[in-house]
């Protein structure tokens, strides 16, 4: 659901980019009561895998793909500031680098593919969470539901900035209904991506999914009839020192090979946004990519003639400098707390429930 330039115009454009520059700040303001010296290089694992499944579109319908958008799966595993940055750097590092996205957009595609889809998917998931069982496997169904609403929700958040914005005359309605038709199969994919991937950090790693913390119900025992609580089993040792080493190296090296080998299998047909544009004339103004003779523009390192080594090679260094520089944002930003919680009273400090 990339926007490139030309589908929206400058004045709508700028206001979308004021209003994405304000989420990022709030953000990196909210991103320092989530982000700790466990999660800072987790949330930066979390931005490369969505960079590396982005390269994955997949078939929804005839001659239409779709891919991962990613808020859901950030928000539910990083927290809800987090994952608007985390799918912030991605975008960031796909239009600048690879030409995805239009960079006078970007704003439109922060405000849509990051906001919009963090802040449904979390709302989404928690109010579930707050009714379903207590357990795990509740987490899963949750984010399954949550991802399936936000990418429909930002389909048809796409098409009130086009109503407003938009630089060519279409009818409406019928953009709406194919918009948010076509990204609903879109979703059921997203959502599949999205509960296998937090099932599997849950059965690993309970403690660093940020969804997760504090829904472990007490355990009970029938006694006599009467369900009564269990006795406090020992306290295991401190969460803070399990390291997420092998977590991350473990993601890492799938995301490599999610980017680096199953990309080229990915579907070449257009994804829903382009498909939509093309049959609806949303299309008829697009411009060329600032960036379009970029080194690694289109995804393909220019000067490798062979296309499953050049996109291959596109995609590691994709992985690569996004693990980097989302990583190097969110330790600073995890700093920037230490920093904070210095100044405060050690009296005044209080501890929040770290595992499921």
């Amino acid at each position: 659901m990339h926007v490139p330039d030309g589908f929206i115009n400058a004045p709508v454009s700028a206001v979308a980019g004021v209003v994405a520059a304000g989420a990022v700040a709030v953000s990196l303001r909210g991103a320092r009561r989530e982000l700790d010296e466990r999660t800072a290089p987790l949330a930066g694992l979390v931005a490369a895998f969505i960079f590396a499944v982005q390269m994955l579109n997949f078939p929804v319908a005839a001659g239409t793909s779709g891919h991962l958008l990613g808020g859901a799966l950030a928000a539910i595993l990083v927290g809800p500031y987090t994952g608007v940055l985390c799918v912030s750097v991605v975008l960031l590092m796909q239009g600048i680098l690879f030409a995805d996205g239009g960079l006078t957009a970007l704003g439109v595609n922060i405000t849509v593919m990051a906001v919009v889809t963090t802040v449904v998917a979390y709302a989404v998931f928690r109010g579930l969470v707050k009714v379903l069982p207590r357990k795990r496997r509740s987490v899963t169904v949750s984010a399954f539901v949550a991802a399936l609403l936000s990418v429909p929700a930002a389909a048809a958040a796409f098409t009130l900035v086009y109503a407003v914005g938009g630089t060519t005359d279409v009818p409406l309605g019928s953009v709406l209904t194919a918009m948010v038709g076509v990204h609903t199969l879109i979703g059921i994919g997203e959502a599949a991506i999205t509960a296998a991937t937090v099932g599997a950090v849950i059965a690993v790693r309970p403690d660093l999914v940020h969804g997760a913390r504090g829904l472990t119900a007490p355990l009970k025992l029938r006694v006599n009839g009467e369900l009564v609580e269990a006795p406090a089993a020992p306290a295991p040792a401190p969460v803070a020192a399990r390291s997420p080493r092998r977590l991350v190296l473990a993601g890492l090296g799938v995301s490599l090979l999610l980017a680096g080998v199953v990309s080229f299998y990915a579907s070449a047909n257009p994804d829903g946004l382009e498909k939509v544009a093309a049959d609806k004339g949303i299309d008829a103004k697009v411009e060329d990519h600032a960036a379009a003779d970029s080194p690694l523009a289109d995804y393909g390192v220019q000067g490798i003639g062979d296309t499953r080594l050049s996109g291959g090679l596109a995609g590691v260094i994709g992985v690569g400098v996004t693990v980097v520089a989302g990583t190097g944002i969110f330790w600073a930003v995890r700093r920037r707390r230490t920093g904070d919680a210095e100044t405060v009273p050690a009296s005044s400090s209080s501890s929040v429930p770290e595992s499921a």
